[in-house]
């Protein structure tokens, strides 16, 4: 993709997923034309802009608002008319994990959950989420790193997951490894979410094991994001790594997400040659036996006691 017209982060923080996306595309030879965030903290939302800016990005490329997302108080995503209203080439989000949140009453008629349901109190995983996808063209791509709880809990998220999936929303799952970033070290996946897919399955990427270990933290190399592109670039299958699971086999799962259910990471078992083994051991012991007789030699020399052989070990 040379331009992508528009680009959101809904829970941008400080700005940095966004001016990543905005680095990553500039090294490929491609545009932003105008960049979207959202972030609900006053001294972070002040925070991105002036990252914006020190990172060269104009007044005029960027837009970003102080407000809460859950909440959806931000006038310009709450056009009701559907000509008028924002949708984003990209979304990308890293939200607070399973934020608690107090969703109102009237909420389960809001425009961005009323097809799926709302998120259970005890996290806001799929609010977010949800949020994010209904403001997502239709050729659109959306990324947000969540827990893997997202992946197999059960109740309204359950609900939820099984809508997205049978509507064919969810197009790959991507499991991290743990300890990536300062704010928590439990492992993390991507999902992303695409209103029109069009491969009949789920494409899992384990890259779970795939990382440099740091001092403090897990780092993805060059190396390791590569592989985790090329992979999701052309849905590569790789043992142990990767592997497009059909929508039937994820139904007789029951829409259960969890990586480790598609994707095994154990590794076979050695198996042993016993004669080979035999061998090498009765090579060891006449060596050790050569030793122990050659050591006995300078120990005789010097007048001293030899050493004794084991009594199952005579010559």
């Amino acid at each position: 993709m040379k331009h992508l017209g528009s680009l959101l982060d809904f829970a941008c923080g400080s700005g940095s997923l966004l001016l990543n996306v905005r680095q990553r595309l500039k090294k490929l030879g491609g545009t932003i034309g105008k960049i979207y965030g959202q972030e609900k903290n006053i001294t972070t939302y002040n925070l991105a802009r002036m990252n914006m800016l020190l990172h060269g990005v104009k007044d005029t490329e960027f837009e970003i608002y102080h407000g809460d997302t859950l909440t959806n108080d931000w006038d310009f995503l709450r056009e009701t008319n559907p000509a008028k209203m924002p949708r984003f080439d990209a979304i990308v989000a890293n939200p607070p994990f399973s934020y608690r949140w107090e969703p109102k009453d009237d909420m389960s008629d809001d425009v961005r959950f009323k097809n799926h349901g709302l998120a259970p109190k005890s996290a806001a995983d799929f609010a977010f989420l949800l949020h994010g996808f209904d403001y997502l063209k239709d050729q659109g791509v959306m990324a947000i790193i969540l827990p893997h709880g997202v992946l197999f809990r059960g109740g309204a998220e359950e609900r939820i997951r099984t809508k997205l999936l049978k509507d064919g929303h969810i197009d790959t799952i991507i499991g991290l490894p743990a300890n990536l970033f300062y704010s928590t070290g439990i492992p993390v996946c991507i999902l992303v979410l695409k209103k029109c897919k069009k491969p009949d399955d789920v494409l899992f990427i384990n890259a779970a094991e795939h990382f440099e270990k740091g001092k403090r933290q897990n780092v993805l190399t060059e190396e390791h994001l590569e592989k985790i592109v090329d992979t999701y670039q052309f849905r590569k299958e790789e043992t142990r790594y990767s592997k497009r699971v059909s929508m039937e086999r994820i139904a007789e799962e029951g829409y259960n997400l969890n990586i480790s259910r598609y994707i095994s990471t154990a590794t076979a078992e050695v198996e042993i040659d016993l004669a080979t083994t035999h061998s090498q051991l009765v090579d060891i012991e006449k060596k050790t036996r050569a030793a122990i007789r050659k050591h006995n030699e300078f120990l005789k020399e010097l007048g001293l006691a030899p050493l004794p052989f084991e009594k199952s070990g005579k010559d």
